[in-house]
């Protein structure tokens, strides 16, 4: 099969290459898929550049989720409640160092989940990690509750707009920040109430005169550095920050004594560890996801499907904040 392999860190780009490997074999408690999709993320760039929280021994294959056909079931695999099916169409996170940016991918039975038959392969890709992370950020970190005013940074991006449907489908009013007049309209046309371009006016000034001076109840923030400690001046009395990751490059030093004089809650959001912490959380929230996509309320903007071959190139635009919405290999 066809795979994309990385062979030393450094730069997409440079370090991800195309190869000829033998197909994968399912092993006990794991299934053999089919990729029909895989979605690109920020993560997949710092695991080129060995910059992520887990190091996958080299030589690996990119890819952290996707959509497959179920191909062939290992020892075991077809055991308990939930398992899936040959032939079925499921989505799940890859299992590292064999990634999703393949045409074939084994990954452990316990992790798949059906794909939602409202989206299509693409759509269904971009709806795991993202939407799963959106989920867990804003319901079970932060509590969001009907009324509140949620203020989402990267907005555009694909994290922040799975956060920005989950707001509104949630009933919150939602301030999207992005970066430049094309991301503008993608925000709105996401749903956000408000849109503000960073780069031409200040997002603090705008969310406190939206508020009445309130300030937001909820800020998702995956983007770090200065989206984080401007936010620390718009965030309301008893908010909540929601730190999702560090998109910008700069990891904030929170000023635990700001926090105390306000009433803020700052929460860290690791949405990894639910898969082996709790996964039955991880179940239900993809029920509700899926529900949420049948009633069309959420549905992922995949604004770029691209063949295997060009999986490092969107990588590398991912990586440099150069698209909107989510970008799926087809392989």
């Amino acid at each position: 099969m066809k795979a994309w392999r990385v062979h030393e860190n450094g730069e997409p780009g440079a370090v991800m290459r195309l190869e000829t490997v033998p197909d994968p074999s399912p092993g006990p408690g794991e299934v053999l898929l089919r990729v029909l999709a895989a979605g690109v993320n920020f993560p997949d760039a710092l695991l080129c550049r060995g910059q992520y929280q887990t190091r996958p021994p080299l030589p690996f294959t990119p890819g952290v989720e996707l959509c497959g056909e179920v191909v062939a079931l290992g020892e075991g695999a077809e055991e308990g409640p939930g398992r899936p099916a040959v032939g079925e169409r499921v989505i799940g996170p890859a299992a590292l160092p064999g990634g999703a940016f393949a045409e074939y991918a084994v990954v452990p039975a316990a992790g798949v989940l059906p794909a939602p038959a409202a989206l299509d392969d693409a759509e269904a890709a971009a709806l795991h990690i993202g939407y799963q992370t959106g989920w867990f950020g804003l319901h079970r970190r932060a509590a969001l509750r009907p009324g509140e005013t949620l203020l989402v940074h990267a907005a555009a991006g694909g994290v922040g707009s799975a956060a920005v449907q989950l707001g509104k489908a949630a009933g919150a009013t939602v301030i999207g920040v992005v970066g430049g007049p094309g991301k503008a309209r993608t925000a709105r046309d996401l749903g956000a109430d408000i849109v503000v371009d960073r780069r031409a006016e200040d997002f603090v000034a705008v969310v406190k005169e939206a508020t009445s001076g309130r300030g937001a109840n909820v800020v998702y923030d995956p983007v770090g550095g200065d989206a984080y400690t401007k936010s620390t001046k718009c965030v309301g009395f008893e908010g909540r920050i929601v730190v999702v990751g560090f998109a910008g490059g700069t990891v904030p030093a929170p000023a635990l004594n700001h926090a105390l004089v306000k009433n803020y809650s700052i929460l860290g959001l690791h949405w990894g560890l639910y898969t082996t912490h709790d996964p039955v959380a991880v179940r239900h929230a993809h029920d509700e996801l899926t529900h949420l996509a049948a009633e069309g309320l959420v549905k992922p903007l995949v604004s770029e499907r691209v063949p295997l071959t060009g999986a490092a190139d969107a990588v590398r635009r991912v990586s440099d904040g150069a698209t909107v919405g989510r970008v799926v290999v087809i392989p």
